[in-house]
């Protein structure tokens, strides 16, 4: 059945939200449990054994293949080489003058939690009650029917961490969703992807909750110094939370009582949950990593680090992702010294460098936006050959992810999900062709019947359609 087909049906009552796959990725798929109570239910929808031949083959860690080829098979990547046989039965694609590539990961959007269109009733994505909101997660605000998600699979996005605002120091759990229609946004949840934190300095949190707001909640800060109070105190509450648990798992003690905001920063402290903290200026950054430091955490990603080519040693010793806009710059004063270079400049320091949207239209056009990067420090005199810095778009966001071992780059095992595209995907003129998700056909600009479409587009019957 076709993906148009499905969506068509959800008008008709079949499906209350996005489209689903039948019988798949139902209530039952995953048991829910106290560690774990909004598992993940996502099953891939299916797919056929394909060979794709004579394309140039981006691999995603770091390699490019003349006239290459690419074998799907069971939804997985069963071998990337040249002069690749299809076997009996296998369905083939000859890509001559296209290139193929793994999916695209934006590792910072707000799909479904600001979805379109953007009204007042469909604002989730921050929790402003409190600096420290740890306790709430994004999927719960989670729209699957937002046209955005689809409007992303057109560009060549295959999966895509959702995260919370960057009101709150603490902004709560984000989540990694596979690029797929689906009913419930636990019906998208990548599959053992860990949970992420979303933490914020600077500018949003104290201009929230400082400026003289007189309805800021008792205990907010101000400044950047009550920022970092902040997180200090929330870290060492979080501390002692941690011990508790642990004197108590080890039969010691009575059991103590859940409270949901420390359970998360515990997950932190334990190495279950990864950081990914809003952060501009260098020498925020800096202070950031001390605090992690001093409590015992890691900061996985930094994000929008318009700053950190200036600190950007640092950041590849202490092995932080810098996730970036290609020029987004002084909007405000701590966006003030971005430079176009930024990105090639923290690869070129050996950091993990990543290209992200915070965008419902930048998502859409990250291969671009990626482009924009290379060519900046390509005319800075930092050559990076365009298979190495693909891995902007692909590994490294897998990696800050948690799944660089699922997804991220065309090896054998890996989930299929792979792009062709219509010519060099650093072009400006070359669209996504066909975007495979779990080796199935999710997009197909040649097919209509092939490009998804949410509920909420097709709109109401009209009085002469009623009964």
């Amino acid at each position: 059945m076709q993906l148009r087909i499905l969506c068509l049906a959800a008008v008709a009552g079949l499906f209350v939200a996005a489209c689903d796959r039948p019988g798949k990725g139902g209530d039952d798929a995953s048991t829910a449990s106290i560690a774990n109570p909004f598992p993940s239910t996502y099953t891939p929808y299916p797919s056929q054994t394909l060979l794709i031949t004579n394309a140039t083959v981006i691999d995603g860690a770091g390699g490019l293949i003349e006239k290459g080829s690419v074998l799907i098979e069971d939804g997985r990547i069963k071998e990337v080489g040249t002069d690749l046989k299809a076997p009996n039965g296998a369905a083939t694609i000859d890509a001559a003058g296209k290139w193929v590539t793994p999916g695209i990961i934006d590792n910072h959007s707000h799909l479904g939690a600001y979805p379109s269109p953007g009204v007042d009733s469909h604002d989730d994505g921050n929790e402003i009650s409190g600096p420290v909101t740890a306790e709430v997660w994004v999927e719960h605000s989670v729209w699957p029917q937002d046209p955005g998600f689809t409007r992303a699979l057109a560009g060549g996005i295959t999966s895509l961490q959702i995260l919370p605002g960057s009101a709150n120091l603490f902004g709560g759990r984000g989540v990694t969703l596979k690029n797929v229609p689906a009913r419930s946004v636990q019906a998208m949840k990548f599959p053992g992807a860990p949970y992420t934190l979303k933490m914020a300095c600077g500018e949003n949190p104290k201009r929230v909750y400082g400026y003289g707001n007189a309805s800021t909640p008792g205990g907010a800060p101000y400044s950047r110094m009550g920022n970092v109070a902040g997180y200090r105190d929330a870290w060492i509450k979080a501390t002692e939370y941690k011990k508790d648990w642990d004197r108590f798992n080890a039969g010691g003690g009575s059991e103590p009582k859940r409270d949901l905001e420390l359970e998360t920063l515990a997950g932190v402290l334990n190495g279950e949950i990864l950081v990914h903290m809003h952060c501009y200026r260098a020498d925020e950054m800096a202070q950031i990593i001390d605090i992690s430091k001093e409590f015992g955490y890691k900061v996985t990603a930094f994000h929008h680090a318009v700053e950190s080519y200036k600190i950007a040693d640092k950041l590849a010793e202490y092995g932080a992702c810098s996730s970036m806009w290609a020029d987004w710059w002084g909007f405000k004063m701590e966006a003030y010294d971005g430079i176009r270079e930024n990105i090639p400049l923290v690869h070129n320091a050996g950091a993990c460098a990543i290209v992200h949207s915070d965008s419902d239209i930048g998502i859409q056009r990250l291969n671009q936006e990626a482009a924009k990067a290379w060519a900046d420090g390509k005319r800075m005199g930092i050559d990076i050959p365009i298979e190495v810095a693909w891995q902007w778009l692909s590994l490294n966001p897998a990696k800050s992810l948690g799944v660089d071992d699922k997804t991220g780059s065309l090896e054998p095992g890996k989930m299929a999900d792979v792009v062709i595209w219509s010519g060099n995907p650093f072009s400006s003129y070359t669209k996504a062709e066909k975007v495979y998700v779990d080796g199935a056909l999710m997009f197909d600009r040649d097919d209509p019947a092939s490009q998804p479409v949410m509920d909420f587009e097709l709109g109401q019957p009209g009085e002469g359609d009623r009964k």
